[in-house]
Formats: C-alpha cells, structure tokens, sequence
C-alpha cells in the first residue's frame, strides 16, 4: 500500500513538473516572440494623437460627405483590423474612422479610471485634434453601445445617427455578473502575460479576410496587451455608465441594429430596447457576435440602404 501511494506521489509530483516545465517554456518563447514583435506594435496604422498627457491611435480613410466613427467592443485588440473587413466595403462612399480608446490597439495603456464620460470626452478630443468634424454616424459594436448612446444624449448636434453592431444596451446588465467578469478578465490578463493568449488569436478567431500581414499585427497587439488593466476598469464603470444612460430619454435619432442570434450574442436587450424608438429598424443575423467578421457583405449593403433611406446619402 505505501509502495502504490509513493508511486502514486512520484507521478503527481512528475506531472506537476512537467506542467511547470511546459508553461516556462511557454513563457519564454512568449518573451522572444514580444521582441521580435516590437516593430509591428510599434508602427501604428492610424495617426497618434495626445490626449490628457498621453497618446491615443485614430485611423481615417476613404472619403464621402460623411463621417463613420467605428468603436470596438469590450477589449478587441485591435480594432484598426478588427473592422477592416466591413469599412472597406465602405470607403468609397464614405470617410471611416476608426478610433482605438487607451488600452486598444496602438494606443496607450493608461491605468487610470475609465469612466464612459472620460473616454467619451477623450475620443472627442482626439476626433478633434485629428481634424475630424462632426456630425458622425457612430458604428459600435459591443459594449461601445453605451458611449455611442450616451454620444447622442450627450451631444446630439454630433451624432447623425447610430448603426449597432450587436451593440451593448443598459438592459443587458440589469442581472450581469460583474464580479465573475472581472475575475475572468483578470485570469486573461494572467493568460497574456504568461503567453497563454496566443493559442487563443489563432487564424479562426480574427476577422475574415485579413492579409498575412495584418494578421501577424493583430497577434502582436493581442500578445502584447489584450485584457490589460484599462479593460478591466472600463467593465468596472459599465454600472455608472447605464445608471446615466437611464436617467435621460431614449434616442430620438436614425438607428440601425444589427442583432445576433449566434454565440455570444446579446439576447432580447437590443431588441427590447429598440421596440421603445420611434426610428430604428432591427436586422437578425444568423451568426455569432462578432457580426462584422463573416456578415460584412450584408451589413455594409444594409447600411448603404439605410443611409439612402433615412439620411437621403446616396
């Protein structure tokens, strides 16, 4: 009996070498692989801009009497790439814009507060500082719903109207886990740091037709900062941020939502909160959460529609 237990704690403690052999190995290729990456992360496609001390990423390109302001969601790496499949489907009508908040993409990571009114006020800033006049039509996807929303209650004279990428609405917290998420979001941090991340940005989980090139950028920038701590602090203001959203009327403004009824998606809360408006039409799509990545043929056709329809742009 006390041979098989020590056989037994021999294996374990073997197993659990292994483990730690592994991850290190892990580890360290993770830290060769960041210095051969630093020239990729350290080109940054869009123009950098300092806002309050530090230097925040905006993208433009195309042309068009008017302006598509694309907002990533919750801690997409970057969001440059991250849209590029749909805004090219668009850059030839329109002027695209891409903005990648601190903590995004080529942008700063701050470890500051992330209140939804200091990033809407920085994203304002940076707008103009780039020269980029408004009024926009805000495309966000995610959780930057509730910045576009509050961008419309807010300053109404700047939002043309709102095309929603699967975007977040305040009713799709109200049973939220916030502490499970935070807590997730913190093993991802770990994740990252260890270089465990990288088995998860694999061809599969970006957006289609990237090229080779922009897929090795987009594998950097999520190596080197996906789920840092200025995502995490943004899912820690989400409560305030619908509190204040809740506390002043609906949107009375051109909207167009595209749902998902795949993974990840959002449930009823987008349709539930467009049932309420008096503009807005709903779009179903048989896919997963991140609509633009496969739908952007549809949605940039459905966008075009909606735009000549509503806002008379042809």
């Amino acid at each position: 009996m006390k041979k098989a237990l020590k056989i037994t704690g021999i294996s374990a403690l073997g197993i659990l070498v292994l483990f730690v052999l592994i991850l290190l190995i892990i580890f360290i290729r993770h830290r060769i692989l960041l210095k051969k990456e630093e020239a990729l992360v350290n080109s940054p496609l869009g123009e950098m801009i300092e806002v309050d001390g530090h230097k925040m990423c905006v993208y433009t390109e195309g042309e068009g009497p008017h302006t598509l302001v694309f907002l990533a969601g919750s801690g997409i790496a970057a969001p440059i790439l991250d849209f590029k499949s749909l805004y090219t489907q668009l850059d030839e009508d329109y002027r695209i814009v891409v903005i990648e908040k601190y903590g995004y993409g080529f942008s700063d990571v701050v470890e500051e507060e992330r209140s939804f009114d200091t990033i809407l006020a920085q994203d304002r800033e940076a707008l103009a500082k780039a020269g980029i006049e408004g009024p926009y039509i805000l495309c966000p996807h995610s959780m930057s719903g509730l910045e576009a929303i509050m961008w419309a209650q807010n300053h109404p004279e700047e939002v043309e109207a709102i095309v929603g990428l699967d975007m977040v609405v305040p009713e799709f917290y109200d049973d939220f886990d916030f502490t499970g998420t935070i807590r997730y979001e913190k093993k991802a941090a770990t994740a990252r740091k260890m270089g465990l991340i990288r088995f998860y940005y694999n061809d599969s989980a970006l957006p289609r037709d990237l090229s080779d090139e922009d897929r090795r950028i987009y594998k950097a920038l999520a190596a080197k900062k996906a789920v840092n701590v200025d995502v995490i602090n943004e899912t820690l203001a989400i409560p305030d941020a619908c509190e204040e959203i809740n506390s002043k009327p609906k949107l009375d403004l051109p909207m167009l939502m595209f749902h998902s009824n795949g993974i990840g998606n959002l449930g009823q809360a987008p349709v539930n909160y467009a049932a309420d408006l008096s503009n807005c039409r709903v779009i179903e799509l048989d896919c997963g959460h991140n609509v633009h990545y496969t739908e952007y043929e549809q949605i940039s056709l459905e966008m075009k529609k909606f735009f000549e329809d509503k806002l008379r742009i042809r």
